[in-house]
C-alpha cells in the first residue's frame, strides 16, 4: 500500500462517525440507510462520510436493485494495522534500550567527587 493510501486511510478513520461506520461494517454488509440509523445526521452527511471511506479504500459499495450495499475492505484495514504494528515495534526496541541505558547509569557508582 502507498504512503497515499495509507494517509487516506488514517485520514478517514480520524473521524468518529467513520469509525463506527466501519465498526458496523466489520459485523458484515450493510445499506446506506441501515448505516445511517444509528446516527442523527442527514443522509447527505452520511454518504459525505461513505464518499470518505469509499476513496480511502476502505469500504466498497456496489449496486442491488434498489439498494447500494456497503462493504468493508480487509486490505487498507490490514496495511493500517502491519503500520501501527511495525511502529509499535520500533518504539519498543527503543525504549527497551533506553531502560538498559538508564539502569546501566544507575547502576554505576559516582566517580569520585562528583554527585549526582
Amino acid at each position: 500500500m502507498t504512503d497515499d493510501r495509507l494517509d487516506a486511510a488514517f485520514m478517514a478513520l480520524a473521524d468518529p462517525t467513520r469509525r463506527a461506520i466501519v465498526a458496523r461494517l466489520a459485523q458484515g454488509d450493510a445499506t446506506v440507510t441501515e448505516l445511517a440509523e444509528p446516527f442523527s445526521v442527514s443522509m447527505p452527511a452520511i454518504s459525505k462520510h461513505l464518499k470518505v471511506l469509499e476513496r480511502s479504500g476502505l469500504i466498497t459499495r456496489s449496486r442491488q436493485a434498489q439498494t447500494r450495499p456497503c462493504h468493508l475492505e480487509r486490505e487498507p484495514l490490514d496495511a493500517a494495522i502491519d503500520w501501527i504494528e511495525a511502529s509499535r515495534q520500533l518504539w519498543n526496541a527503543r525504549f527497551d534500550k533506553l531502560e538498559a541505558h538508564l539502569r546501566a547509569v544507575q547502576s554505576t557508582p559516582p566517580e569520585k567527587g562528583t554527585s549526582r
